[in-house]
């Protein structure tokens, strides 16, 4: 309660105390922001316009500067509307004239207070959403994943573009969102494109919007996901996949910060950071001619590298407790703890599909559980028989100098494949699923390890 009369501070003290207040007086302007600016954050401010040296208004511009949501209404006996349309201008709640009744500065009160109660409700629960993107589920306490939270960190209060790279599955999006919710665009909107999902002929104008009558079907103007994310951040998920006639668009909204419409001829002004992904190997593309450079280094100003999970195995086990508390609790099951021998199987699986696919496992896992615990027989299939593959194989011989493992791994792995692809009669997607892994991931290893089916005669069927 700011005024530089004492009655009327000590008349609204003792009527709002008695309405269940605890009140904090200042007898002039100067004292009240000295108390806001030591710390004193006030669910409501009381204030008095026509006050010497620091009037209520110069009061009422500290503390919403000191916070956006200060609840402030300002009290006078030389009521002007100017002074009225001013105060309110400023952020005021309310404007009360001297005199005033009892009953009206009681109901002014209590509907400020409730404002103030909501906003910091929608505060907190805003802040409980974004905790969840405090590195945004990116769970894990491995080297790898220590060093990309570093990363995050350190990148997240710039404003410089980020490039996520990345096997499929591995959390791109969160480490974007993660980046997002921790940099001062937290407030702002986080907008996602998915560019391999949209049709090459309809992502100009998802991205960029059109005016109406600009092509058929186009009946009113539509603004675009770049304009939707002003001031805030926009994620480009599998920007590989963009065509080379919307590259160019691209570079010049991120360099620019400029854009036009599909149909329109004036420019529209944004401030975006871009966070773009891709599973893909740019650089390669580059090389190719299939993705622009002059993009890539805009896109490229900082990279993160999220390692598959077959790098960082040591997470998995904290990674399985997480997803089984929370699909446990989604589908109401009691659920406590996995076995030994399901947790084993998850542990020597390769993950070709990474976390999503582990997600997806102990999903399904919870769904299909009929105790209190995870069995080996409610996994998938494949991830059962990648184990049965396994067993039976000889022992391998550990002299005292040591070995090689490296290679040693290696020849095992060029072993089971051969032996996939011969009981496969040579169809390269029957050997994937005989051991357990994705298509992709099985034609990646045939290309690392050298073995050119093409040339064995092996059918290229798919």
């Amino acid at each position: 309660m700011v005024d530089d009369e004492l009655s009327m501070r000590e008349f609204l003290e003792i009527l709002l105390q008695k309405q269940g207040c605890a009140v904090e007086t200042a007898c002039n302007g100067e004292e009240a922001i000295q108390k806001l600016d030591a710390g004193l954050n006030p669910d409501l401010i009381i204030c008095d316009i026509m006050m010497p040296k620091v009037n209520g208004m110069k009061v009422l511009a500290r503390a919403r500067e000191l916070d956006s949501e200060a609840m402030v209404i300002m009290i006078t006996a030389f009521a002007s509307t100017e002074s009225a349309v001013e105060a309110m201008k400023n952020g005021a709640y309310d404007y009360i004239t001297k005199p005033f009744q009892v009953d009206e500065i009681k109901l002014v009160v209590a509907k400020a207070l409730e404002k103030t109660r909501l906003v910091r409700e929608n505060i907190r629960l805003r802040r409980e959403v974004e905790a969840k993107y405090v590195y945004a589920n990116l769970i894990g306490t491995s080297a790898p994943m220590k060093a990309v939270y570093e990363v995050i960190r350190r990148v997240a209060p710039t404003k410089s573009n980020v490039l996520i790279t990345g096997e499929s599955g591995t959390g791109k999006e969160l480490v974007a969102k993660a980046i997002h919710f921790n940099s001062p665009r937290r407030d702002k909107p986080f907008v996602t494109v998915n560019c391999g999902a949209i049709p090459a002929e309809l992502l100009e104008s998802e991205l960029f919007g059109h005016l109406k009558g600009s092509f058929t079907g186009a009946y009113h103007d539509t603004r675009g996901l770049f304009e939707a994310a002003h001031r805030g951040s926009i994620f480009l998920d599998e920007i590989g996949e963009t065509p080379h006639s919307i590259q160019v668009k691209l570079l010049r909204a991120i360099q620019d910060k400029t854009f036009k419409p599909v149909g329109g001829i004036e420019d529209v002004i944004v401030d975006v950071r871009v966070l773009a992904a891709s599973n893909r190997d740019l650089e390669a593309a580059v090389k190719t001619g299939a993705f622009r450079e002059d993009l890539f280094y805009r896109l490229n100003v900082i990279q993160i590298k999220v390692p598959p999970l077959r790098n960082r195995s040591e997470d998995v086990p904290v990674l399985i407790r997480h997803f089984i508390g929370l699909y446990a609790k989604e589908v109401g099951k009691n659920i406590k703890d996995i076995a030994p021998e399901a947790e084993r199987l998850l542990l020597a699986y390769d993950w070709p599909g990474n976390v999503r696919e582990l997600e997806n496992a102990i999903e399904r896992a919870v769904s299909l559980a009929q105790t209190d615990t995870i069995m080996a027989t409610n996994l998938p299939e494949k991830i059962r028989n990648a184990q049965a593959i396994c067993q039976g194989l000889p022992a391998i011989p550990f002299p005292e100098s040591g070995i090689n493992m490296e290679t040693i791994l290696q020849e095992l792995e060029r072993g089971l494949i051969e032996e996939a692809m011969q009981r496969s009669g040579g169809i390269k997607k029957k050997a994937a699923e005989l051991l357990g892994v994705s298509f992709r991931s099985f034609r990646y290893r045939l290309e690392k390890l050298g073995i050119a089916s093409d040339k064995d005669g092996f059918d290229e069927e798919e």
